[in-house]
């Protein structure tokens, strides 16, 4: 259902609530039981200690047990066409430490979400798990989730990987994203080890360690160049707001021209003459290269699509954690009307980035729309 003024709406990033059990029957035979057995045998790891003994009111309506009629509803209810669809449980997949179960994990979860989700509505995006902790099998399991499954990239963990997004290590997994040309979703949930672990209100946990995780990501992905490697992937950074980015340019820039980094194999990022730091964002986000996460009309969103152009942000709901349909209704409504924002600002906030982003002119096209 097209917003009035505005089109269609993609959904940057929903939430599924994960059929644990499901899952486990996906796993080969010799992990299934385990998988099935909860307690020390849970599929995922927990995200960490601060999701549990906290004494927290949730917004009435909000984490929902849904499942595909219910998320088909609320988007109806909304107005969303498209919805990208992430993990609640397999948020932490990051912090399993075995690879051989991180392995089965990924799949299991892969393969539960096209045959569920994926398989009942083309109006569900899907994004995939890979195993991160082995890059060879990561490469394997991103090309059958692309090829195979019809999926629009995978979900890369901001927390528990031994090394930050742009080691070395995992430039293989960048690679197979280039010729697969799809995107990667870096997205947070863990909190721990962001010098947060002794804070006893659990809002600023929530309001600060997304865009920690984010920023740790960005830095690393950009400083070592994988822009320039692999250009043909498209990086998403999500459920961290926009304004953390703009904190990344400015200080991006000072610490740069005051610490450049000597380089003698030619690894790093290579700017070009004359280019600061904020201008090689820049012109990847002009490349279509670079999208974030952007939660209803944030105070600075007007400001920041005047400052580096309306091709980044992607609305993203987060639905069913912390929201409710009548929250997501009224950002998108407040979107649609904010008088800062031109009418193609709009347009790519609500629909054209995330199109770009997760590959979705084919569907458009197929709706006529």
């Amino acid at each position: 259902m097209p917003v009035e003024g505005i089109g269609p709406v993609v959904d940057a990033d929903g939430h599924l609530v994960t059929d644990m059990e499901a899952i486990a029957l996906r796993m080969p035979p010799e992990f299934r039981e385990i998988a099935q057995g909860g307690g020390l045998g849970r599929l995922f790891p927990p995200p960490d200690h601060f999701h549990s003994a906290q004494p927290v009111k949730l917004l009435e309506g909000s984490f929902e047990q849904v499942g595909v009629e219910g998320w088909l509803n609320f988007m109806a209810d909304v107005g969303i066409d498209f919805a990208t669809v992430f993990p609640t449980g397999g948020l932490s997949y990051g912090l399993i430490n075995n690879r051989d179960w991180a392995i089965a994990a990924c799949q299991g979860y892969n393969d539960w979400l096209h045959d569920t989700y994926l398989s009942a509505s083309d109006s569900f995006v899907g994004v995939g798990l890979i195993p991160i902790q082995d890059p060879e099998m990561a490469v394997l399991e991103l090309r059958r989730i692309v090829r195979d499954l019809g999926m629009a990239g995978a979900m890369l963990p901001t927390s528990g990987i031994p090394n930050h997004l742009g080691a070395k290590e995992y430039w293989p997994i960048y690679e197979e994203a280039d010729r697969l040309g799809c995107c990667l979703a870096v997205h947070g949930g863990s909190h721990s080890g962001y010098g947060l672990d002794r804070m006893n209100v659990y809002a600023p946990v929530h309001a600060l360690g997304h865009p920690m995780g984010l920023m740790n990501a960005f830095a690393g992905v950009i400083f070592n160049g994988v822009m320039d490697k692999y250009p043909n992937a498209r990086w998403g950074f999500l459920e961290g707001g926009i304004s953390w980015l703009l904190l990344c340019l400015e200080r991006f820039d000072r610490s740069w021209e005051t610490h450049v980094n000597i380089d003698p194999r030619g690894e790093l990022i290579q700017l070009r003459k004359n280019e600061r730091i904020s201008d090689y964002i820049a012109r990847h986000i002009d490349g279509g290269r670079i999208f974030v996460g952007c939660e209803g009309p944030e105070p600075m969103l007007s400001h920041m699509v005047n400052t580096i152009g309306d091709g980044f942000p992607m609305f993203s709901s987060d639905f069913p954690h912390e929201v409710n349909a009548e929250m997501c209704r009224r950002e998108i409504g407040e979107v649609a009307a904010n008088d800062d924002l031109s009418q193609g600002a709009k347009e790519a906030i609500l629909r054209k980035n995330a199109e770009r982003f997760f590959g979705l002119s084919e569907r458009f096209a197929k709706r006529g729309v």
